[in-house]
């Protein structure tokens, strides 16, 4: 097959790792790719939001199956150009989309499924939302309407905090994901990822994972897009991923359907687990980033397998075959990251180490200068593992982390320490 993967980040470079072990690959485009993704893979200058560009490239290259890595070309409805184009497409349409793209598309979803999520108030005005605060008090999370890049949601400790993020929010500060402010009840618990494939009927659980969102140790400091993850994440046992399945995920995948918008691709459930409870913190309707990169770390080639049996309807016959391991990444960020940070710094090191289905550094955010990497974006770098324990995954993450020579960078040093 020749396969195209839309994106540029380390979710991609992990998902094209992974498609390229499968020997059905016989060839692999990404656009618009990364430095590390051009080390395995061709890269391709295309608009990734543009289905037009992106269908006729399909066509020009003799694409068979297209992968969608990030939620802006999904909410811009590019699968649904490539599939009226006759081309088989991994991912959602922009009506199903929604369950992202909109946060109070999913308060209604939830509502008619009655799947157990957090208490809420949506709101298109600033007064009316500050009244809510007033009345509810804090603790309390205010969370842009639309897609803000994994930095719409403010986790507020004080009602100040609170009323503050409302007059960023609807001045602004998140351009149009912010034109309208979903208010939601703060959830106590531990925050934990299930990650499920759909076909549009039929579902399959493919793991879980924990992101740690926060940027300081302890998480501590401003939420950012995750600054590592590990699976399996030990908090959702078998009996609650059950659970999450039968009262969230396969009722809100019914009234999708009912509502003539049937959900294909993977469904990122965000679940709060309390006394062996699991709610729904949100939806996202594409790999987590940097779950992917450790979910795709424990799968390998079989994940090509188990998207295309998404994206043919065929899920009912496709299985996960887990090895009994565990996977860790460790973001290496930006100084000044998820504030100001700069760009077009050397990162050097990487060269010597190892490239196996035990160590992998997916790129995020570089650009290869002759043959110097620079940094480009605030999250550049995940440097993964796995290991028979997750201890050993660690310990191995780290040993790789110590090697990168890369001053303008920081990471975080306690990756895992919920599950060690």
């Amino acid at each position: 097959m020749n396969i195209l993967i839309l994106g540029s980040g380390g979710r991609e470079h992990a998902l094209a790792w992974a498609v390229m072990q499968n020997p059905k690959c016989d060839r692999l485009v990404v656009a618009p790719g990364n430095a590390g993704i051009a080390q395995i893979a061709e890269c391709a200058a295309l608009n990734a939001e543009d289905g037009g560009a992106v269908a006729t490239f399909a066509e020009e290259n003799a694409i068979d199956f297209v992968i969608v890595g990030p939620e802006a070309p999904l909410a811009a409805g590019v699968a649904d150009r490539l599939r009226e184009a006759g081309l088989l497409v991994f991912g959602p349409s922009e009506a199903a989309a929604r369950l992202e793209a909109s946060k109070s598309f999913t308060k209604e979803i939830c509502d008619a499924a009655k799947a157990p999520t957090a208490g809420y108030g949506h709101f298109t005005d600033a007064e009316a939302a500050k009244a809510h605060v007033r009345a509810n008090g804090a603790p309390i999370v205010v969370k842009a309407d639309g897609l803000a890049a994994g930095k719409g949601v403010i986790v507020a400790m004080d009602e100040q905090t609170a009323l503050d993020a409302i007059d960023d929010m609807f001045g602004g500060a998140f351009g149009g994901a912010g034109a309208e402010v979903v208010i939601e009840e703060f959830m106590e618990g531990e925050e934990a990822s299930l990650f499920v494939l759909c076909d549009g009927e039929e579902i399959l659980s493919i793991g879980t994972a924990q992101d740690h969102k926060r940027v300081g140790e302890g998480d501590t400091g401003p939420n950012t897009g995750g600054m590592g993850a590990y699976s399996p994440a030990p908090v959702l046992s078998a009996e609650i991923e059950a659970k999450a399945l039968e009262e969230i995920v396969k009722p809100t995948m019914r009234v999708m359907a009912e509502r003539g918008m049937p959900y294909q691709g993977v469904l990122y459930a965000g679940l709060m687990i309390k006394d062996g409870e699991p709610r729904l913190v949100e939806y996202n309707v594409r790999f987590g980033d940097p779950e992917c990169q450790v979910l795709m770390m424990r799968l390998g080639a079989q994940a090509l397998d188990l998207m295309q049996a998404a994206a043919e309807g065929r899920l009912s016959e496709a299985r996960v075959n887990w090895a009994d391991d565990h996977a860790i990444t460790v973001v290496m960020a930006a100084n000044g990251y998820p504030g100001d940070y700069q760009k077009g710094t050397e990162i050097k090191g990487l060269a010597a180490l190892p490239e196996d289905s035990m160590n992998m550094v997916f790129h995020a955010g570089t650009k290869a200068e002759g043959d110097k990497i620079l940094a480009t974006g605030g999250r550049v770098l995940n440097v993964t593992a796995r290991g028979d324990s997750l201890q050993e995954a660690r310990d191995r993450a780290y040993a790789m982390v110590d090697q990168i020579d890369w001053p303008e960078g920081f990471v975080r040093r306690d990756i895992g320490w919920r599950a060690l």
